[in-house]
């Protein structure tokens, strides 16, 4: 696949590769890095291919064939009267950790030619942190990067007290040569040769195989599955390569009873890993398809479910995980994101997830099996998460971490009409709906498989006060719609914003003020003709390429079709799913994570957001959630 900077990007089994035209790396920082990643470390960071002394010209720049390969056509520098001796064609691939490369070059004349094959390789093992374009630095004295020659090749160690990580090159035939690059900002950087004999019009293989080998477990692919069936629509097409970007995404991870699970991560080249938000909404968009995704990531969550009080982490009892990292910094705490607890969202939308999936299945087992799990989350959302004290769920701001801690988690984002961010402690609109959500369907739970009546008729009562608080709170009788959110003094947060959407899915809100959310979300200043904007436009904070104050995310809209069709909004469920399918169709039928907030009548094609994923999981679920929902509207 090509990614938005043009780079091509392979994936498959939890690593990724990122390449230019030739199939090259030059290690790249900032919006989008190149090399080879595994569990949040570059493991290739220089791969510089040159042939009889000079990089090779593209004949055919580098293009997937498929999701994890890639091929291109490359010859030394020649002339018309003059041409190339000899023709390289390359194919490099991904797979578990691995990064294979094949070299077959092929003589253009009728006499011996001997080529000289060079390539340069380096590991920095760089974190993803480091890498971003943020300007912020990382003190990793002590830190020793070695290069170590070996039979077939050569092989990179990086060693940090207790941390060890390693990149192998294996190549076959063994180099002829092996030298220092001689590049001063790269001292362990080597070059690998080969003087390679061409008979008259022959021909000869090169290939090499890189092996990451980060610190900890080995790495290992996740389970396999079969491939999605032809489709004849749009939408179907659509949701095809969706399923097809969710196998890209699945990464092995361990489940609440150390069994091997496999689950959506969230999305690359950032967020390769489980994350909570994301996850769970993946999963309840694939359910009436894949309900094994979400018992999978339900299983992965409660095992890292919080047991205790953490400031720097955000970990609290019963708060469900935001996101996990097994990088070097992570490791050594130099960033909070090991197992960062920054959400307010989270801890409903398990208990969400795990009523959702017995109500699909029809199979109590998951829900029996993580009892515990959620009588915690519950309590959670009432003691930590702030329903006894503050009425609702809330966050407090974290400096080290997340300013804000709903889906939209930029700095920022939870605004006032004239752009100044709340503060906290902020009780965003949509955590509130999932929250009520949460505890009407645990009820469900308590009575009919935990037979715990008492605890389901605290639930019920609880959700009932919730639900009659919210609508005297939340509610702006001017603008006729729900707040953003309320500050720490109870003030509403007056943007308008797509979050409303979530309300009617989570059904907070009655039927005559959900009819009347869901209509005004299709009017002009929210829906752009492609999406919903995550921000109405015409109001002072709105800019179409901000990240969260005008942009349009797929997986938004999804959750708001979902919601239009609970309360029989059906023609606004067909817009929208319409609207998004045509994105889909000018992007290969994958959806972005982001797109830009402008207008359908101004270009004839979506414009991308710049520094969106791709893919990205709840993103590539949404065609899934968008079907279910017109599903429900016939």
């Amino acid at each position: 696949m090509t990614s938005a900077d043009d780079r091509v990007q392979l994936v498959r089994d939890a690593t990724f590769a990122r390449l230019d035209a030739t199939g090259g790396v030059s290690g790249t920082r900032g919006a989008a890095p190149d090399g080879l990643f595994a569990r949040d470390a570059r493991h290739l960071s220089r791969w510089r291919l040159t042939v009889d002394g000079a990089e090779p010209v593209a004949l055919t720049p580098a293009r997937t064939g498929a999701d994890d390969a890639c091929e291109c056509v490359l010859t030394p520098r020649g002339t018309r009267d003059d041409p190339p001796a000899y023709t390289v064609f390359r194919r490099q691939s991904v797979a578990a950790g691995v990064f294979s490369e094949h070299l077959r070059l092929v003589s253009n004349r009728p006499d011996p030619v001997t080529a000289r094959v060079e390539i340069t390789a380096d590991a920095d093992f760089a974190d993803l942190f480091e890498l971003r374009a943020d300007d912020r630095h990382y003190d990793t004295s002590g830190a020793r990067r070695e290069t170590h020659r070996t039979d077939d090749g050569l092989r990179f160690d990086y060693r940090r007290a207790h941390w060890h990580s390693r990149t192998a090159v294996a190549c076959s035939p063994a180099p002829t040569t092996l030298d220092p690059a001689q590049d001063p900002e790269r001292p362990t950087a080597r070059t690998l040769g080969w003087q390679v004999d061409l008979g008259p019009h022959g021909q000869a293989d090169l290939r090499l195989t890189v092996r990451a080998e980060p610190h900890g477990a080995p790495l290992k692919a996740p389970a396999a599955r079969p491939l999605a069936t032809a489709a004849d629509d749009d939408l179907s097409r659509t949701c095809a390569r969706g399923l097809a970007d969710i196998d890209l995404l699945t990464i092995p991870v361990t489940g609440v009873d150390g069994e091997d699970v496999s689950v959506p991560a969230a999305g690359i080249p950032w967020f390769l890993t489980l994350f909570g938000r994301d996850s769970l909404l993946t999963s309840h968009f694939l359910l009436p398809y894949r309900p094994e995704t979400a018992a999978a990531t339900l299983s992965a969550l409660a095992a890292v479910q919080g047991r205790a009080h953490d400031a720097a982490s955000g970990e609290q009892p019963g708060r469900i995980v935001h996101e996990t990292r097994q990088g070097e910094l992570a490791h050594f705490r130099q960033i909070p994101y090991g197992r960062y607890y920054g959400a307010v969202d989270a801890t409903p939308l398990f208990l969400v997830l795990l009523h959702a999936h017995h109500e699909t299945t029809g199979d109590p087992a998951l829900a029996v099996r993580l009892e515990r799990h959620a009588r915690r989350a519950v309590d959670w959302m009432l003691t930590d998460g702030g329903l006894e004290r503050h009425g609702y769920l809330v966050y407090r701001p974290d400096p080290d971490g997340l300013v804000n801690q709903n889906w939209k988690d930029s700095a920022g984002a939870v605004c006032f009409t004239d752009g100044a961010q709340a503060e906290g402690p902020i009780a965003v609109s949509e955590a509130q709906g999932y929250a009520y959500d949460a505890l009407v369907r645990t009820a469900d739970l308590a009575a009919s498989v935990w037979r715990d009546e008492p605890y389901a008729h605290r639930l019920r009562e609880t959700a009932a006060t919730l639900r009659a608080r919210f609508h005297d709170d939340f509610w702006m009788a001017d603008a006729d719609f729900p707040a953003l959110a309320l500050d720490g003094h109870g003030r509403q947060v007056d943007a308008l914003a797509s979050d409303a959407g979530h309300l009617l899915w989570s059904g907070i809100l009655d039927h005559d003020h959900a009819d009347r959310v869901g209509r005004r979300l299709l009017r002009p200043d929210f829906f752009s003709g492609w999406a919903i904007r995550t921000l109405a436009a015409g109001q002072r904070p709105y800019h179409p390429l901000s990240y969260h104050r005008g942009s349009a995310w797929p997986h938004d809209n999804a959750v708001i079709a979902l919601g239009l069709a609970r309360y029989g909004l059906a023609d606004q469920a067909r817009t929208v799913a319409e609207g998004l399918v045509a994105a889909a169709a000018h992007h290969g039928y994958r959806l972005p994570e982001v797109l830009a907030g402008y207008d359908r009548a101004a270009t004839s094609r979506p414009v991308p957001y710049p520094h969106s994923c791709s893919p990205q999981a709840w993103a590539a679920a949404t065609p899934l959630a968008l079907k279910t929902a017109l599903n429900a509207t016939t």
